[in-house]
């Protein structure tokens, strides 16, 4: 289990440390913004990549080998980027990191999701917790050596993942059985399983397009409304870390309130936050209260799937794979949006997809109950 933890440090690292490295590698390759950007999106392509692979093998493939391929493939990945010599050996490099983070991601969700009985969601949010924590600790470690030196942090971090395979004896090696349903859950069979899963999927699409709009969109809204840089940067950390928090603090809430209980209030949560950030005097707190209000749904939802729809065995990649296209596809969907309402409606705008997720949630619930 802290291992798993540990390597959940390690893969929120990984997708933070790509950002404050840009400047230097667009020094060392001679790069444009737009070309400096396609590493993290080659790593999110490997990503995704890396869920629907290993999710192909699931089940044929011990739990063991997945998970150490996965730790070997970012490793590896990870000390490419570090030493290449040109720009398309760096992307590749991204890509093969990538594809162990999907793996990561994927494999470790998956057994927290079902092997831990009526405990699986208060796990699960303390596994993705440490994500934000090194999603925190990864910037700061390039901004206390230096952009320049990006180097030898990805290779101290393509290390440290080597003694996480010799933690790998902890982990059984066939597939866990889904835990039973909690009071209240239902499973869904024949046609309405469909429409569950597609209903899953735009959800977690949906609240992993607002957590990346408020990250993105945050620091320039505020500017916007007349708050200086700093103030603006500092509030867009604060609300990173109020993600990481918001999980610690639902892990023992889970254990007496239903995965349905808690995204609703989530979803809720986050709308209202929303709504107030378009007000310039309480935007920089209600933004720290989206990102409290949105820790819980990634994890939250993911033990909710799996006891509504026991059966389909790829629900899970299905969803976690939705959560990376999500972000990879808000950027350039909210830019279009604002670029017709202007800077202004940010918070608004996040405010409708919010209230989606809501409607969605609502949804779910009905479809999901015991008859």
């Amino acid at each position: 289990m802290v291992a798993s933890c540990v390597g959940f440090v390690l893969i929120g690292a990984l997708q933070a440390l790509y950002g404050p490295a840009v400047p230097a590698f667009r020094e060392e390759f001679g790069l444009s913004p737009s070309a400096a950007g396609l590493a993290l999106s080659a790593h999110f392509v490997g990503g995704v990549a890396g869920v629907l692979l290993f999710d192909r093998v699931y089940g044929r493939v011990g739990n063991r080998p997945i998970l150490g391929c996965s730790y070997l493939l970012m490793a590896v990945g990870a000390a490419g980027f570090a030493l290449a010599p040109h720009w398309p050996t760096a992307l590749a490099a991204a890509l093969l990191a990538g594809l162990g983070f999907g793996g990561i991601d994927y494999g470790l969700n998956q057994l927290f999701a079902a092997g831990f009985g009526h405990r699986s969601t208060a796990m699960l949010n303390i596994l993705n917790a440490h994500f934000g924590i090194g999603a925190v600790l990864g910037p700061a470690l390039i901004g206390a050596v230096g952009s320049e030196h990006y180097p030898a942090v990805f290779l101290g971090f393509a290390l440290a993942n080597l003694p996480l395979l010799l933690c790998l004896r902890g982990v059984r090696n066939d597939p866990p059985v889904p835990a039973g349903g909690e009071t209240g859950t239902g499973s869904v069979l024949g046609r309405s399983l469909g429409s569950v899963l597609a209903v899953f999927v735009a959800l977690y699409v949906l609240h992993v397009g607002v957590e990346a709009g408020v990250g993105g969109w945050e620091p320039t809204h505020l500017e916007t409304v007349g708050y200086s840089a700093g103030v603006a940067a500092t509030a867009t950390s604060v609300y990173w870390l109020m993600m990481t928090v918001g999980r610690f603090l639902v892990a023992p809430l889970a254990l007496r309130f239903s995965a349905q209980a808690i995204i609703t209030v989530s979803c809720a949560g986050m709308t209202v936050c929303l709504l107030a950030a378009t007000v310039p005097a309480l935007a920089p707190y209600a933004y720290a209260g989206v990102g409290l209000f949105i820790a819980p749904i990634f994890p939250t939802g993911l033990p909710w799937l799996n006891r509504a729809a026991p059966g389909a065995r790829r629900a899970g990649a299905l969803v976690i794979a939705a959560s990376m296209a999500g972000g990879v596809a808000a950027g350039p969907a909210l830019g279009k949006a604002i670029e017709w309402s202007g800077i202004r409606a940010v918070p608004l705008l996040l405010c409708a997809v919010s209230a989606l997720c809501l409607a969605a949630t609502l949804w779910l619930i009905r479809a999901t109950r015991s008859h």
